[in-house]
């Protein structure tokens, strides 16, 4: 995973993308991704579900790089916390418990 983080990084700066966008522009990349992968869930077209969550988390780590980031640090940090999460399902939704 380390390697791969590291050639899309490699990427986007070669692209330009580092020195030319912005968090905010890099969301709305993001956003038209989560999309696709919508559109992709709605028709149930494995491929395109598969391409899009890959597209999703290009736009994360070059977001995590613009933000001077450590993609790893942020995946670990949230499972730190989701970990020790107590709740229950709830209409196919995980609802954490109110602390």
């Amino acid at each position: 995973m380390e390697v791969l983080v590291e050639s899309v990084v490699k990427w986007a700066d070669d692209k330009g993308i580092l020195d030319h966008s912005t968090p905010l522009k890099q969301h709305v990349k993001t956003q038209e991704e989560v999309n696709e992968l919508l559109e992709a869930l709605v028709d149930r077209d494995t491929d395109e579900i598969a391409d899009a969550i890959g597209d999703i988390m290009v736009t994360l780590i070059i977001q995590a790089e613009l933000n001077e980031l450590d993609i790893t640090e942020c995946l670990q940090g949230a499972y730190s916390v989701i970990s020790k999460r107590k709740g229950g399902m709830v209409n196919g939704l995980f609802v954490k418990d109110e602390e």
